[in-house]
């Protein structure tokens, strides 16, 4: 059983995802405009909003928590607690209609996650889980289930997802790509948190990211670890502050880790 203090966060984090994800998909519908931020990534009102509304639920719920996301400037609180928000993880994915982004709530205690939640609205679906207590998968309305990794043994039966292969070149790390491609017995660009989402429920073996904000890593440490698998910067360490990611069944994680290593930073 958890702790009152993490279920109760838990609960709230699964609900707010979802409304979050429904008001991102409100603007999905539409003909929304893209601004270029100052690193050159796009924003939409989408994005902003959807954070304006998390920090809102939060604040109501837990006002003495922190809030850190990637729209707005952070909260400080002066509990044990911080909200880590990113309303639309994989922006990119959003403007070109495409079905995979998602919205991401982690909730840090002592600068540790200890929850995190992958909603992926346009096919409502989630899969959630707090340190302790497991990871559950949910369809629409349907009762969560507990979800566990892939039982793959080897890297040459293992299915490798990846957000997007030039950042692997903005990194230097090339090569990485290039051999986790050849290791593995085929690869896709099922990327950004929809990836780590395919990790948690078994339908995808391996995911490694070469550039990774606090806000979109905070998240996938909790459901990924619950649900029996690893989740790691490039050398091996298990942290979500790093600026990279390896997320596994477990299994073949030190295979994975063999490539990634050479260029950890």
């Amino acid at each position: 059983m958890l702790e009152p203090e993490i279920q109760s966060r838990l609960d709230h984090a699964v609900a707010i995802a979802r409304r979050a994800g429904q008001l991102v998909m409100s603007y999905a519908k539409q003909a929304v405009a893209v601004e270029r931020k100052s690193d050159d990534s796009p924003v939409t009102v989408a994005d902003r909003e959807a954070e304006k509304q998390l920090r809102a639920e939060i604040e109501r719920a837990f006002p003495d928590d922190s809030i850190v996301g990637e729209e707005h400037p952070p909260k400080e609180g002066t509990s044990r607690f911080r909200w880590i928000l990113d309303p639309i993880d994989g922006t990119k994915t959003f403007i070109a209609g495409v079905p995979l982004f998602g919205t991401l709530v982690a909730v840090q205690r002592n600068e540790e996650s200890v929850i995190g939640v992958i909603e992926i609205p346009a096919i409502d679906e989630r899969v959630y889980a707090a340190i302790g207590g497991g990871a559950y998968w949910q369809i629409g309305d349907a009762s969560p289930q507990r979800t566990q990794v892939a039982s793959c043994e080897r890297l040459a039966d293992a299915l490798y997802v990846t957000t997007d292969v030039q950042s692997f070149a903005q990194r230097g790390a090339q090569a990485v790509h290039q051999q986790l491609a050849d290791a593995t017995w085929y690869s896709r660009t099922w990327g950004d948190c929809y990836g780590y989402f395919l990790v948690a429920t078994g339908r995808a073996t391996v995911m490694v990211d070469p550039l990774m904000n606090l806000w979109d890593a905070a998240a996938l440490l909790p459901v990924i670890t619950e649900a029996g698998g690893t989740f790691t910067d490039w050398s091996g360490a298990p942290r979500v502050d790093s600026g990279d990611s390896v997320a596994t069944n477990g299994k073949v994680a030190e295979e994975v880790l063999q490539i990634t290593r050479q260029f950890a930073k």
